[in-house]
């Protein structure tokens, strides 16, 4: 674990939001010796678990903000626009400096900070659970950093001391903007990383049980083995995955892997783009309610089947 700083040479920092990624980063701030103020939503379940966690003040976001000299926005996206325009916006006091995780609420126009405040950001390749573990195993993940608005100069600096305080090495950091980050963010997680892949995944399931292979066989194939080839991709890149697997698996993705990744889905992955750099989807995004975000946790069961998720469930940590 990294060593504690001296409280003073740290602003005071307020953490919007108790969510993975907030935790994540509040935990690893009041651990590095920062002075943490966590900003919560009045009835929150999350003051509960924060109490637990030693996290020993916790208040209003209007409070929280107002005893801020940095601000870190680790609330939903959907929701930084209203909760900036409500309870953040009233309350900054000049030279704030706000850090965002993403890109989007910025780029999309739903949040306009004051120009008296410094705006930046930092963007962890990581969940917030991957980045405690990481943080606590003195173990960096990497992170787009960005700087919106630079009044005091110093906005650069300010990016590269918190990533620090979270367990960020300055040589894991990669220099971006907020526009770059939202819509790369945006489509990897749609067309790729968990839409696209969770498809590709199901598909592959469903095509294997179909076709007289036991459930619980065909998670092991399609499912089971993911994490040992995306390892491979991260260290070797593509080809040196490719020369590192059988020569069957070689040939087989060579003549069958054009096929299903085929125009279709290319001519599929320019249009979803195209819906993000338009700021249609953010636009979708930023409507939703809480009654809409109950109904989407129902209508994403049928991405997946039963006999898959029970399958996950018996080799988890296998």
């Amino acid at each position: 674990m990294k060593e504690r700083q001296s409280k003073s040479a740290n602003p005071a920092t307020t953490v919007l939001g108790y969510g993975s990624q907030g935790r994540a980063i509040a935990l690893n701030l009041r651990d590095s010796g920062w002075p943490v103020v966590v900003g919560l939503k009045k009835g929150s379940k999350s003051v509960v678990r924060a109490r637990k966690e030693g996290m020993s003040k916790i208040t209003s976001v209007a409070d929280a903000v107002k005893q801020a000299k940095l601000v870190v926005m680790a609330i939903p996206d959907h929701l930084h626009g209203r909760v900036f325009e409500k309870e953040i916006a009233p309350n900054l006091k000049p030279g704030t400096t706000i850090l965002f995780l993403s890109g989007m609420a910025v780029h999309f126009g739903f949040v306009r900070p004051p120009s008296n405040c410094d705006v930046i950001m930092l963007a962890p390749h990581a969940p917030g659970l991957a980045l405690r573990e990481r943080y606590l195993g003195d173990r960096s993940v990497s992170a787009f950093y960005a700087v919106h608005q630079n009044p005091s100069r110093k906005g650069w600096q300010t990016a590269v001391r918190f990533a620090d305080a979270i367990g960020i090495k300055k040589s894991r950091l990669v220099k971006s903007t907020f526009a770059w980050e939202a819509v790369g963010d945006i489509f990897g997680e749609q067309a790729v990383l968990c839409g696209g892949l969770a498809g590709l995944i199901q598909a592959g399931f469903d095509t294997l049980v179909k076709g007289g292979i036991p459930s619980e066989h065909a998670y092991l194939e399609v499912a089971y083995q993911l994490d040992l080839i995306i390892d491979l991709v991260k260290r070797f890149g593509i080809e040196g995955m490719f020369n590192r697997i059988s020569v069957a698996a070689r040939y087989g993705s060579y003549l069958t892997g054009p096929k299903v990744i085929d125009a279709h889905v290319r001519k599929q992955m320019q249009k979803t783009l195209g819906e993000i750099k338009s700021g249609a989807f953010s636009k979708r995004l930023n409507r939703l309610g809480e009654s809409d975000i109950r109904v989407l946790n129902k209508k994403i069961k049928s991405l997946s089947r039963p006999a898959l998720e029970r399958s996950a469930r018996k080799y988890a940590g296998k």
